[in-house]
């Protein structure tokens, strides 16, 4: 069963994290099949609620915030932490100091997350440096590109990563950063309730 497991979710000794998915997602067997897959609702794109709730569903301690005009994802399984530690945001209207995506137009939104310094660099090339307040990253990217993994226009110098309206392949093709991206969010939390 675990290599099964760490076959489809990229995952090993994630078993609890099965065991919780088919407890949260047994409506049906083709329902519990479709989700498991990844294999999303709608035809193309994949929509903001199908990530929430996918993320909600395969990562174990997220806890999702609406603010800022975004929807936001903590690691703080325990409530230690005020918030937690960032994992990822869905963010579908730009902001004061984040306008490059240019979130306005008809039915675009944002999927946000970190990665390692090592993966960003090795898909996006070298990491940019900080921009000034209000200002986006230089690296050359086009940052209103639909269904392409592009360094995120503020943050990709904290190893920040963005895709705005995935599709299907491209979504089940994040797998290995999401994952990354939780194992590194655990880490993060355990050292901050350490000190």
């Amino acid at each position: 069963m675990a290599k099964f497991v760490k076959h489809i979710t990229g995952r090993g000794n994630e078993l609890h994290n099965l065991s919780r998915f088919f407890q949260r997602n047994a409506k049906s067997p083709t329902d519990l099949f479709r989700r498991f897959a990844g294999i999303m609702t709608k035809e193309g794109n994949v929509q903001k609620g199908e990530i929430s709730e996918y993320i909600l569903d395969q990562y174990i301690g997220l806890v999702a915030v609406d603010a800022w005009g975004e929807q936001s994802f903590f690691y703080n399984p325990d409530g230690r932490l005020p918030r937690g530690v960032y994992f990822a945001t869905l963010k579908d209207k730009d902001g004061d100091n984040d306008k490059a995506s240019k979130l306005g137009r008809d039915g675009v939104f944002r999927f946000n997350f970190g990665v390692s310094k090592q993966s960003f660099e090795r898909v996006l090339g070298e990491r940019p440096a900080r921009p000034a307040a209000g200002g986006v990253v230089d690296t050359g990217h086009d940052f209103t590109q639909l269904n392409a993994l592009l360094p995120h226009p503020v943050y990709a110098w904290m190893s920040w990563v963005c895709i705005l309206n995935p599709d299907q392949d491209m979504f089940r093709g994040l797998a290995p950063f999401l994952n990354e991206s939780y194992d590194l969010v655990v880490k993060k939390y355990a050292k901050r309730i350490k000190s």
